[in-house]
């Protein structure tokens, strides 16, 4: 009967210790930072969506005013396509692709920017006006949503990293989260504009 005894208090031991250890190695607060940067990353994926829904209807104002400039409009629908795809990525969108995308399209509107700059009538449409602060805007908060999730992954790359919080991560599976920035240099550098004639 004592062995049965024993059993059982051993038992009731690991019972009550097993949630202190759990949060003694660092679990609860893994899920925590892990938490936090998926939800960061959720609002940037949402700021990219409302930025991708708005470029249908710049392109079109600005066709209406200026289909010259064909190869302009084409290269900013590309762009809007490409981030459009990170975003609906299979098993969810990787954010340094979402970050090269981006970068695209915020060349192409650069692009159209410059272009866009011929058209004075253009320039004072309401509807064009209306999305261009509505674009800047949505510019703004992926700003602010991408200085978030870097540094929400920052906390949780950080404390996966640390004792014992490592030894519970390893066991767990869990694995540091990439930042949301361009790897390619090349896509990095601001787009040059040469107005001397050759």
């Amino acid at each position: 009967m004592s062995f049965f005894r024993q059993s059982r208090r051993r038992a009731m031991i690991i019972a009550l210790t097993l949630p202190l250890s759990l949060g003694a190695c660092g679990y609860n607060t893994i899920q925590s930072y892990d938490e936090q940067a998926a939800q960061a990353k959720q609002n940037i994926d949402a700021q990219l969506q409302r930025r991708a829904d708005l470029i249908p209807n710049l392109v079109s104002t600005v066709k209406g005013f200026a289909a010259q400039e064909e190869r302009v409009l084409t290269e900013v629908t590309q762009a809007r396509a490409g981030l459009v795809g990170a975003l609906q990525r299979p098993g969810g969108s990787d954010p340094a692709e979402l970050a090269t995308a981006n970068q695209a399209l915020t060349g192409a509107l650069g692009r159209l920017t410059v272009a866009v700059e011929a058209y004075p009538e253009l320039k004072s449409n309401e509807n064009f006006l209306r999305l261009q602060d509505e674009l800047t805007g949505t510019e703004n908060r992926i700003a602010v949503s991408r200085t978030d999730y870097n540094t929400a992954v920052r906390q949780y790359n950080e404390y996966i990293r640390k004792f014992p919080a490592v030894m519970t991560a390893k066991a767990t599976g869990a694995k540091p989260r990439e930042y949301f920035e361009v790897k390619d240099a090349a896509s990095r550098a601001a787009p040059t504009v040469d107005f001397e004639k050759k």
